[in-house]
Parts: C-alpha cells; structure tokens; sequence
C-alpha cells in the first residue's frame, strides 16, 4: 500500500531506520520511417518491442537490484491508461486536472518476466529526481505543485506488495528540475531547481532544516529560458563534484560550501542544460591506472536562443559536438572538441559494461519543451572513448519510434537499453500531431551482444555477492574460447536514474585484476580487487561485468559495502 506520512520526527525517524537497515498504431512523421533497413546479423544493434502500452509514458526510470524498473512519469495532466488495483484511487484536491483518480502514474516493471505492475504515487513527480541509497531503496525527490517539496521512498520486496512511502514537506526548498548525486557516506545531495539557487542533503540528520547556497547556479542562469537545469553531476575521485551548468563548471567541495575551482567555459558558447537539454557522463574510473584523472564527457544539446525560436516555430539545428575534459591536479585542463555524426538535442547517454557510451534518443532540432522539438534523431550512436579520435563514433539501427521530449533510456543487466517514454504535450495526446504520446517499451541491443560472438561471450559462474574496499574477492567465470592474449576486464556499473536525458548516479569503475587460474580449460577463477575508497565507488549495489575481447558478460549484483 501507499503511504502518506505527515513531517515530523517519526518520519525522520522512519527514513533514519529505511536507511541504516542492513502502444498504439499512431501517426509517425514520414521522415521518421524512411530509415534504412535494420542490419540482419546485430552488427548494428538490433531493437524489440517489449510492449506496445504500458499505461503510462516512461519519463523516469531507474534499475532496481531485484531486476525491476520503477518506472514513472507525472499525475497531474488526467488519468493515464492503466488503472490502480482493487478499486483504489487517489484523492488530491490540489490536482490540477483530476481530484480523484483511479489510474496509476507509475509502474514496475519485471526484466525477467516481462511483466509490470501499477504503483500508486500520490504527489506530483513530474521533472523529478533521485538515487538508490545503500541499502537498495530508491529516494525520489521533489516534482511540481503539491510535490515539490516531496521525498518519496520505494524499497524492492519479494512479495510484490510494495509500494511508493511518501514524507511530505521534507525537502527544505521546492527541487523542480533538480539533480541527485549520491555521496561517499551514503548521503544523497540534491542540487538546484527551477529558481532555486541551493543544495541540501538528504537524509536530514536532525529535524533542523539546512539549505546551502551555491551562487554558481545563480551565475549560470540565462534569464527567463534558464539553460541552467537539470546541471550535470559528478562525484570525482578525490570526494569533491564536478558541476556543470550552461556553457560553465567548477571542482566543487560540498562538504565546505566552496568553489575549488572553475574550469574553462565549453567551447562554442552554446548551452548545454535544460531547456538545451545536451547530456554528460564521468567515463570509467580505471583502478589499473597508476593515478585516475577522471574525464567528463558532454555532448549535444540547443544553441543559444533556440528555445525563443522554438516557440516562434523556427527550430534551430541541434548542437554536434562533444567536449572532453580530462580533471588533472594542474590548472590546465581543457576541453577537446569533437563532432558527432548526428546532431542531437534531448540525447540519453549511457555508459555500457564495455566502458563505451551510447547516444539515444532526442532530436535534432528544437529544444525541450512542449512541442518544441522536430526531425526525430532515431539512430543511435556509440561512443568509442579509447579509439583514436577519429574512430569513436559509430552509427546504429533506427528504432521505428521517435523517443523526443519526456523520454528515458537505462542499462538492463544483460548489457541491452530499456527504452520507453515520448510526450511533448501536457496530456497524453495520440492522434493528429507530429509526436504522439508513446506509452510502449523498446530495447536496443547493441552489437555486442550479436550471436557472432557466442564463442568468445563470457559466463559469470559465481562471485562474492558483498564487495569490500580494497579488498580481494574471487570471480569464477567461463568462456568458450579463451587466449592468454585476450584482453579481460571486471568492471562494476552503477546504474542511473534516467529522466530529462540526464543519467543521474551512473558510474563506471574498471577493477583491479591479480591473477587468473584455469581450472579446466573452458572455466576460470579470476582474483579482484574491490574498489579503493567510496570516493571511487560509493557504497550500494552495482553491476559487475566480466568483458572478454571487447565482449561483455551478463551482469550480476554486487554490493559495495
């Protein structure tokens, strides 16, 4: 059951216990389907529709340990197309289209059965955000009206009657348009919003409120149009962020409130954040490197006064660069500029388990925002960091269906992209528009997981189910055809909370690796180091990938303790 708790010191309390507790045949635009034709042998990736409606649009999604998807978008535009369970509705007289409503505005959805089921949100998460705490439980923060000051919980359980806990009033300002990060101790910082120009963490550790000001935000603001939210978030190596907002970013020490630096502005000029909507990932941690510099990678995007345009119906070509920063202890870190093959706005960027980033869905012109966005960017592209620059990017298969604004894309554990979500409109609207409310869920394989490669495909056998830092653990693992000379890597991912193309929390770490013992020619044991610091890995459950030759395993849970 759902529950609404009024703010008080039991909710403290509650959420203290949670966290140190071990589609339909609608009109597409033609351009959409003059694609050519999907490769036959994956050398491409290859799509499959998973469910033409699954009653609602997927606008957030997040990978939970138990192999389920909370899926979600918002609940104040009328009733979606699925309904809640055992005749129960929920009661808002703040809703601005239905005070009573007796459809569902989140599901869960099952990778293993293929099936989902309604959960019942009572408040308002539309432009929401959040991160999984350790212990496993998804903390999903803020949205819009009655829900802007909201923290809601889900906790996976094995009996399938769990559902959304909410704490209203939590949150000391309304986060609308804000980004999770979570930290090495476990808490989650929450930063920014639609004017508001601070951070706070959570959990609270005592029902005093605290807010902190980041004048950055304030800075980046370009007047009414923004291009300051949704800021890019990353936790570095050495335990401070790296923020990035508009065209600017800075090294940010949180636990001091103090700008260690600021970086040079991206090159070009143009915004980067919502409504420009680019994206950005931390690429893979090496711990085999003597010292990690952590690199950030940014692509995409609207350019300046594209959103103004947009609503005069000129929409401007999206941006097709990507800047690479590499984070170094010196004062010259710069950005490097590259050009993707596709130019892209409201883009979702992964990180895949073979350390290389997928580039999926969005435009390619236009902006975020209702309507605001044209010529459907249906191909996606993968992104080869450790090529030579001019081999990185490769163009794959077209989905069918356009993914534009309100869309999500996440990793699944066996290495495919869940895709699903599209609505432009402030309701769901099927018929008579260039990109009709998509309700469906699509995965793209990419080609890594081609038959051709059966042989050479590893199998994780067993392994430690708890990880500890710095410490040594054994994986045990087969493959068909095996060579000295192969390159081996384990790597663990931490997957996003995906909404408005920004992967919130997704992190790559490559592991230490000691030895590897053949027991009898087809399986091996294979001795791993566990990440060095939780400023590397922050503690919770990650995906631990075996990559044989450039070719993944299936992914199995760890957890980082």
């Amino acid at each position: 059951m759902s529950t609404r708790a009024t703010p008080s010191t039991a909710s403290v309390n509650m959420i203290r216990f949670i966290l140190f507790s071990p589609t339909f045949f609608v009109f597409y635009p033609s351009s959409v389907m003059a694609q050519t034709r999907p490769s036959s042998d994956g050398s491409h990736g290859k799509w499959h529709l998973l469910h033409a409606n699954v009653g609602i649009s997927a606008m957030h999604m997040q990978l939970m340990h138990d192999n389920k998807v909370v899926i979600f978008d918002r609940t104040d535009f009328g009733p979606s197309n699925i309904s809640l369970p055992g005749g129960r509705c929920r009661m808002d007289p703040n809703d601005a289209a239905l005070k009573i409503d007796c459809t569902a505005h989140s599901i869960l959805y099952d990778i293993i059965t293929d099936t989902y089921r309604p959960l019942m949100v009572q408040t308002d998460t539309w432009c929401s955000s959040g991160a999984v705490l350790p212990n496993g439980t998804l903390v999903q923060t803020g949205g819009f009206h009655d829900g802007d000051n909201v923290t809601r919980m889900y906790t996976p359980c094995s009996n399938d009657i769990c559902d959304w806990v909410e704490f209203p009033n939590y949150l000391s300002r309304r986060r609308w348009y804000a980004t999770n990060q979570i930290l090495p101790d476990g808490r989650i910082i929450i930063i920014g919003g639609r004017r508001e120009f601070s951070y706070e963490f959570f959990p609270r550790l005592s029902p005093r409120r605290r807010t902190f000001h980041l004048r950055f935000l304030t800075q980046t603001r370009e007047g009414s149009v923004e291009n300051n939210l949704y800021p890019y978030v990353h936790l570095l190596p050495d335990g401070n962020l790296f923020i990035f907002a508009n065209t600017r970013s800075i090294l940010f020490d949180y636990n001091q409130n103090r700008v260690v630096r600021e970086f040079p502005r991206i090159p070009g000029g143009d915004p980067r954040n919502y409504p420009s909507t680019g994206s950005s990932v931390l690429l893979p941690l090496d711990e085999n490197e003597h010292r990690i510099a952590p690199e950030v990678l940014v692509c995409g995007g609207a350019p300046r006064g594209a959103y103004q345009q947009a609503l005069r119906r000129t929409y401007a070509r999206a941006i097709s660069t990507c800047g690479r920063i590499r984070i170094t202890d010196d004062q010259n870190a710069s950005w490097v500029m590259e050009t993707m093959p596709i130019p892209r706005v409201m883009g979702d960027m992964l990180l895949l388990p073979t350390g290389d980033v997928i580039i999926i869905n969005g435009g390619q012109s236009g902006t975020a925002g209702w309507e605001l966005g044209r010529q459907a960017a249906t191909r996606p592209v993968i992104y080869r960091p450790s090529n030579p620059s001019d081999q990185r990017f490769s163009v794959m298969t077209p989905s069918r269906r356009p993914r534009m604004y309100h869309s999500a894309a996440i990793l699944l554990t066996d290495g495919r992209v869940l895709v699903g979500g599209g609505n432009p409109h402030i309701y769901y609207n099927f018929s008579n528009v260039f990109y009709p409310t998509d309700l469906s869920l699509e995965t793209f394989s990419p080609p890594y997981l081609s038959t051709q490669y059966a042989s050479i495909r590893p199998v994780i056998l067993s392994v430690d189910d708890t990880v500890s830092p710095g410490q040594s653990f054994l994986l045990s693992f087969s493959v068909g055809e095996f060579s000295a000379e192969s390159v081996l890597s384990v790597r663990i991912v931490a997957p996003s909370f995906t909404t408005h193309s920004y992967s919130m929390n997704q992190r790559m770490v490559v592991l230490r690796t000691d030895e590897i013992i053949d027991n009898d020619k087809s399986s091996y044991t294979l001795s791993v180091v566990g990440p060095s610091s939780a400023e590397i890995a922050p503690p919770g459950y990650y995906l631990l990938f075996v990559v044989h030759s450039g070719i993944p395993s299936s992914g199995v849970w760890v957890r980082i303790q």
